[in-house]
């Protein structure tokens, strides 16, 4: 309990700070008990939508955060989520109104609180773009990790064995990628297929931008930390937590229009995120559990392609933090069994 209290101590103080202001909020806006504790459940709600759904965050997350210097990782837990919380959760769904309706920051946020109604219609209208950005850097996360020689650790063996195989082949997962952009933009409605191409692509040339600069900064002699995938790592998990982000944002239209309720309730959820990725970092879980990276990375690529559904049928991202919850719930299942086997292997 101790242990635990260690690693959540911030995101239970955020979490109580975070239902009291909700339900005073909901009390302040409707000016009733009823009101207050509506508010207040809607906040619970978003909470566990955005922890659900970023199991798999956490995880990769972890994996990065172990090629990090000291420094790096602090930066990383200190001003890297504080650019989640309030970059991803507050500044990315009033960016999109700002650029959707061509009007001011200020005015996005007048409109967020006087027409709730309005501001949701337009952060849907946008939804497409988001999918397709958001469905091709997530791809090419979990491709890249998955069609690579140097992995040595596989779980669904028959799979992972054929793809890391293929890894000889130069671009492939780019290539698949592109694959998966030309089917949907030929199966997209007509009138729309620009935008969700143009998106798709920016998502496909920000991971290899990302890739490129972490590339350049450990050839260069710039600084030892930096070197060290520091800076680079750190823009990449800035960019995955985003792209993992559009999912829980825009779902939580869903439940309620209110851009501070959504901000609040979502912030309290990257908090748990912020304290699992610690643990998982300090106590060394990655290594003590050997499939549940892998796990991480199949649900995000089956995340990858429910965005790229979205373009097509709405998907209730309840299903989508149930089958990456269960992912790694198997995962972890697997890895316990494995501990045992190879624990009766040496006592025998």
């Amino acid at each position: 309990m101790t242990i635990m209290y260690r690693y959540f101590s911030w995101a239970i103080a955020v979490t109580v700070a975070g239902l009291v202001g909700s339900f005073a909020l909901g009390f302040a806006q409707t000016g009733g008990l009823g009101g207050a504790v509506s508010f207040l459940m809607i906040t619970a709600v978003l909470a566990v939508l955005e922890i659900s759904l970023s199991f798999d965050n956490a995880i990769v997350n972890a994996n990065k955060l172990h090629q990090m210097t000291p420094k790096w990782q602090r930066r990383f837990l200190t001003w890297g989520i504080l650019i989640a919380v309030f970059g991803m959760r507050i500044l990315f769904p009033l960016l999109i109104v700002v650029i959707a309706a061509g009007i001011g920051p200020w005015e996005a946020v007048q409109l967020a609180a006087k027409h709730p109604a309005e501001y949701a219609e337009i952060i849907e209208d946008a939804h497409l773009s988001i999918a397709g950005f958001g469905g091709a850097f997530l791809m090419m996360v979990a491709l890249t990790y998955f069609i690579d020689e140097g992995k040595e650790v596989d779980w669904i063996r028959a799979l992972e064995r054929r793809l890391r195989a293929l890894a000889s082949i130069r671009g492939l997962e780019i290539g698949l990628v592109l694959l998966v952009i030309l089917a949907f933009t030929w199966i997209l409605p007509e009138g729309r297929e620009d935008e969700f191409m143009f998106a798709s692509i920016c998502g496909l040339a920000t991971f290899l931008g990302v890739e490129v600069l972490s590339h350049v900064l450990d050839r260069t002699n710039i600084a030892a930390e930096t070197a060290k995938a520091g800076l680079g790592a750190f823009l990449y998990l800035e960019v995955l937590d985003a792209s993992f982000s559009f999912d829980g944002v825009i779902g939580a239209f869903a439940l309620t229009q209110n851009l501070f309720l959504i901000a609040i309730g979502l912030g309290i959820g990257a908090m748990y995120v912020r304290s699992m990725t610690l643990m998982l970092v300090e106590r060394n879980t990655l290594s003590e559990f050997r499939y549940l990276e892998n796990g991480a990375f199949w649900s995000i690529l089956i995340l990858s392609v429910v965005m790229f559904a979205q373009t097509l049928v709405e998907v209730p991202e309840v299903i989508t933090g149930l089958i990456g919850a269960g992912l790694i719930g198997l995962a972890l299942l697997s890895s316990i069994r494995f501990n045992r086997r190879s624990r009766a292997a040496v006592e025998s």
